[in-house]
């Protein structure tokens, strides 16, 4: 049996498209990449979440979350323990182009399985070799360059 979590990530994109990438190493899922975010705390909000989640993982403050982008579940295991996650997954502008993350966050990364991180292009998305959470990303976020913000955000569940 699979313990429901809930979750939000922050799509944080670049004047030019780049999205910003995590690539985390999981016992189940393997190697993947995911935008910055994880588990909401009991009385957060999914913005409140995504927002603290961005700045432990980024040390950025600056980031205004905008729309949501989409609304993800998927099945995969953390800290030993089978999770069915609940994702809000929220766009948001960077500030300053392609910036690296702020502060020392060894740590914070260590504990999330963080390997390392980029900006990818919207080319790189599409040509992706390794995983991406969602697995959608790369049309979901062609569609915003498109077209611009969704009016309701994509249903991935």
């Amino acid at each position: 049996m699979r313990i429901p979590r809930k979750a939000a990530r922050v799509a944080v994109f670049d004047a030019e498209g780049a999205v910003f990438m995590f690539r985390y190493d999981n016992e189940e899922v393997g190697v993947h990449w995911a935008m910055p975010g994880g588990g909401t705390e009991p009385g957060e909000t999914p913005v409140e979440g995504a927002l603290r989640e961005l700045r432990e993982e980024t040390g950025w403050t600056d980031i205004e979350v905008g729309p949501l982008l989409c609304l993800w579940e998927h099945d995969f295991t953390r800290a030993g323990v089978p999770v069915r996650q609940h994702e809000h997954v929220f766009l948001a502008a960077a500030p300053a182009p392609r910036r690296d993350p702020s502060g020392d966050l060894t740590a914070a990364h260590a504990e999330d399985g963080i390997l390392r991180w980029r900006w990818w292009t919207p080319d790189e998305l599409a040509a992706a070799d390794e995983p991406l959470w969602p697995p959608r990303l790369p049309d979901l976020l062609a569609a915003v360059r498109r077209d611009g913000p969704p009016a309701h955000p994509a249903d991935l569940r």
